[in-house]
């Protein structure tokens, strides 16, 4: 009978487990989006991390700034920084779009004469074509009003995310110590030194990153400066961020680049490739394997797998924090599941 009734014990105690783990999963599931941008928060402000204590350890005379401090310093530096890209990338930008939207009118009725000129063109109906443009013109700027609601939205989780990350670098270490707590002391410390290696491999990563963010920014700069390529700055700054994403980022920049030199000439969109194919050689061949495989270690297909599965569950989002997370799935399947003893 202690036998038996050990056995229903056991049997209802897991049942139980499985119920309530079902119904954990469809909260989860509810509530997806507010876990997906608490995570990113949180990787955010782990691989910040390691800026802001390097910032806090600085020492001016007797003062040296905390962590507030710190986080105050980081954006400053980052808002110095819009304001640069916006006095130095917006105004060309912002004169063509002037220039553009006061000579439309008048180029218009030019562009109808060319397109009667063309193979075919008799079969055109140039004022339904105009009226087709005017439609469609109304529907965008209809269109536009409508997805406000959507970009404030966006907007509002773009702000959550940047308070959620000022937290959790503030109140982290609290609030890791609270998650620890929930597990024996043994597999405490164990996973605790596991996850403390995995930040240090991450904040590898984010310099790594910076650097090859950095370079790539400033080369491609003084390209698009030396072949005279329309809003060189607002590409080289772009040029740069999107290189934080694998891959993607890359063809990206390479298509926009290529875009903007093709409104002045067929020979400056030829220097934007030879740039391209030269430095990403130089970056597979060089820069990559002395940079980041060092410090990552982790190998190229694991990036792209991290990559697509990032990018369709959280956008460019996702993206952008791919690596870091399959970073700390490596470390951590290398601590738990890899066996070192075997041969």
């Amino acid at each position: 009978m202690t036998a038996s009734s050990g056995n229903a014990r056991t049997l209802r105690s897991d049942i139980v487990f499985a119920f309530i783990l079902a119904v954990a999963c469809f909260l989860a599931w509810l509530v997806r989006a507010e876990l997906v941008l608490l995570y990113v928060s949180a990787l955010i402000a782990v691989v910040v991390g390691p800026v802001v204590r390097s910032i806090s350890q600085l020492r001016i005379g007797r003062w040296r700034p905390f962590k507030g401090t710190a986080i105050f310093f980081l954006l400053l530096a980052i808002a110095a920084g819009i304001t640069t890209f916006g006095f130095l990338a917006l105004p060309p930008v912002l004169q063509d779009l002037q220039s553009l939207g006061a000579e439309m009118p008048t180029r218009m009725p030019a562009l109808m004469e060319k397109l009667q000129h063309l193979p075919f063109a008799s079969q055109l109906n140039t004022n339904e074509i105009g009226s087709r443009v005017d439609d469609f013109a109304s529907q965008s700027i209809t269109y536009l009003l409508l997805s406000i609601r959507d970009w404030a939205g966006k907007l509002f989780n773009v702000l959550m995310g940047f308070i959620l990350t000022v937290y959790f670098i503030l109140e982290g270490e609290h609030a890791y110590r609270w998650f620890l707590s929930f597990f024996p002391p043994a597999s405490r410390d164990r996973l605790d030194k596991t996850l403390q290696q995995a930040e240090i491999r991450m904040g590898r990563w984010l310099l790594g990153q910076g650097s090859l963010m950095l370079i790539l920014g400033v080369m491609s700069t003084t390209v698009y400066l030396c072949l005279h390529i329309r809003y060189a700055y607002a590409l080289g700054l772009l040029t740069g961020l999107f290189n934080i994403i694998p891959v993607l980022g890359a063809a990206i920049c390479i298509a926009l680049a290529m875009l903007v030199a093709a409104l002045d000439s067929w020979g400056r969109v030829i220097g934007v490739a030879i740039f391209y194919a030269i430095y990403l050689n130089v970056e597979n061949a060089f820069l990559i394997p002395r940079i980041m495989q060092r410090r990552v270690n982790l190998p190229g297909l694991a990036i792209l797998v991290a990559l697509l599965l990032g990018s369709a569950l959280a956008g460019v989002v996702g993206a952008m924090v791919s690596v870091p997370t399959a970073v700390l799935v490596a470390v951590l399947l290398d601590e738990y599941l890899v066996n070192k003893n075997a041969a």
